[in-house]
């Protein structure tokens, strides 16, 4: 298959059926009309002899072919519009992008705020999306451009096309309700031990960071309830005598509605360094690379 006989407005059809599941939506989402999406289609079929697309219900499930070929398309679909992105000059104060950024809800507190302040104040048009992914996925999605930044603890392994820069450290402290008859100032690892825990996490089962800590020196703590996040986490602290154990940016912007006391864990533990992931191929990118230096910023204030 010749290159100068192919259309490029096609990959995008196949890209957005692929993604979206059906013809309608696919229409929808390229601003075209249902017929045109189809014709389309017809010719995406004749050109790689496969139909690509099956009906089962109300559904166009991708055929092996279709499966096998559409991240290369999507990534050459991402490296040229990059490339006309880098020609095209970006100015944060009319330019109109959609940043995807994948972050754990556990930063989102300390990140957003900040993020959309400067946002609002120096590119009133660029919407920002911040989004849960899948580590196992986070390089494809980045190498794809689904994702154009993510942040998250410091992960390995990554290939070389995957760079990365810290950005923040954060310490774990435990949370207890002020009044908390045992829990005070000056805790003890013999205290923290006694008491009943809080686990927040998105796994459904595991130990969480501490708990492998704890486990090293030989200790185990009592979890009588696990949940997913850890504003509820802390709701729940303001009204017991369980206490918590997360990361201290966020127990001190939670602290601020619930009241809770925060207090230094009572063991020497590895900090949760936060790291800004991105794919090469946007390293100079300029709306890429202004979007990196807002989110540094809100780290470093």
């Amino acid at each position: 298959m010749h290159l100068n006989r192919v259309d490029l407005n096609l990959l995008v059809v196949l890209d957005a059926i692929y993604t979206e599941g059906g013809i309608t939506k696919a229409a929808r989402k390229l601003h075209l009309t249902q017929p045109a999406i189809s014709h389309a289609l017809s010719r995406l079929r004749e050109m790689f002899g496969d139909p690509l697309f099956e009906r089962q219900g109300q559904a166009m499930v991708p055929t092996p072919l279709a499966r096998g070929i559409i991240e290369p398309v999507r990534r050459s679909l991402r490296n040229l519009e990059i490339t006309l992105n880098q020609v095209a000059r970006f100015d944060p104060a009319t330019s109109q992008v959609k940043f995807t950024i994948a972050v754990r809800d556990v930063l989102e507190a300390t990140l957003l705020p900040a993020l959309m302040e400067r946002v609002a104040r120096q590119a009133p048009h660029i919407e920002i999306a911040a989004v849960r992914a899948d580590r196992r996925e986070l390089e494809s999605e980045l190498a794809m451009g689904t994702l154009d930044a993510a942040i998250d603890v410091l992960l390995l392994p990554l290939s070389e096309h995957i760079h990365h820069a810290p950005i923040g450290v954060d310490p774990l402290v435990v949370v207890a309700r002020k009044g908390h008859p045992t829990v005070r100032p000056g805790l003890t690892i013999e205290t923290y031990l006694k008491q009943d825990h809080i686990l927040a996490s998105s796994r459904r089962a595991g130990p969480g960071m501490e708990d492998m800590e704890l486990g090293r020196h030989g200790h185990q703590r009592n979890i009588r309830l696990r949940c997913q996040h850890y504003f509820a986490a802390c709701s729940v602290v303001s009204r017991t005598d369980l206490i918590l154990t997360m990361p201290e940016t966020y127990a001190r912007i939670a602290s601020k509605q619930f009241g809770n006391q925060i207090l230094p864990f009572p063991l020497a533990m590895p900090t949760l360094d936060a790291h800004l992931y991105w794919h090469a191929n946007v390293e100079a990118e300029p709306a890429n690379k202004w979007l990196r230096e807002r989110v540094m910023e809100v780290f470093k204030a």
